[in-house]
């Protein structure tokens, strides 16, 4: 967690989520919110991400990728209590 009303979530995004403009989308919805982060592609098929900011921010974040761009189809996202990274901005990074 991060210090005063910030928190960091790490989320793996699961469905139909590669090859549909879903990192694009995440990086212009979190920028758009003024999170912190990053999201990646994962060798399973899976999204992940890192995103920073305050707790009710990042729970909007969270619940809109839930639907993610028009041609994902979301069927779970897994979450945990993450680090702050000191991320500057929101970016893609490298598959993992």
């Amino acid at each position: 967690m991060a210090a005063g009303d910030e928190t960091a979530v790490r989320a793996r995004i699961e469905g139909r989520v590669q090859n549909v403009w879903y990192r694009a989308w995440t990086v212009e919805q979190a920028k758009a919110r003024g999170l912190r982060g990053w999201v990646r592609n994962c060798a399973d098929g899976s999204v992940e991400a890192l995103f920073v900011g305050p707790a009710a921010t990042v729970e909007a974040m969270i619940d809109a990728c839930r639907v993610g761009p028009p041609d994902a189809r979301v069927t779970n996202i897994a979450r945990e209590a993450a680090e702050d990274d000191g991320s500057q901005g929101f970016s893609q990074v490298s598959t993992v």
